[in-house]
């Protein structure tokens, strides 16, 4: 089994924290701790913005550009010009599974899973379970009980 990408869900990686999902500064602490991220991104006003129920946060092309982010888009502008910039990114509501720009499967929680997925788990325990599985990587706001 290859290592599993660890993503923080919106920055998270020891549990929710809602007043601060999202911002540069929670998803910086993350990616610095050595995790990706999965961020949710608009396009709103000619800018992109960081923001789980609406744009927040401004940002510039180039911060979305990182390796490290798995770019959730929140409304269509916004995917597109990810797409059209090479960003990695992806689309989905209640989807069971959607393609990620990358190719990677993005996978909702609870869900049957392959080595290519990306796997959403809600809680500590699904976490810890997921982590048993062949699986690409691991999204979620616990990620810190694996590393």
């Amino acid at each position: 089994m290859n290592r599993k990408v660890l993503i923080a869900h919106r920055g998270n990686t020891d549990g929710p924290m809602p007043a601060d999902e999202n911002s540069p500064a929670h998803v910086e602490k993350a990616l610095n701790s050595g995790y990706d991220v999965e961020v949710d991104v608009w396009y709103s006003n000619g800018r992109f913005y960081l923001g789980h129920e609406a744009p927040v946060h401004g940002v510039e092309l180039k911060y979305l550009k990182s390796a490290s982010l798995w770019c959730h888009a929140k409304n269509l502008l916004a995917l597109k010009i990810m797409i059209e910039n090479d960003i990695n990114c992806f689309w989905h509501q209640t989807d069971d599974f959607t393609i990620t720009s990358t190719g990677h499967i993005w996978t909702f929680p609870r869900k049957p899973v392959c080595d290519n997925s990306i796997i959403v788990c809600k809680t500590k325990e699904e976490t810890v379970i997921m982590n048993e599985e062949d699986v690409m990587g691991i999204c979620s706001d616990y990620v810190g009980l694996l590393k």
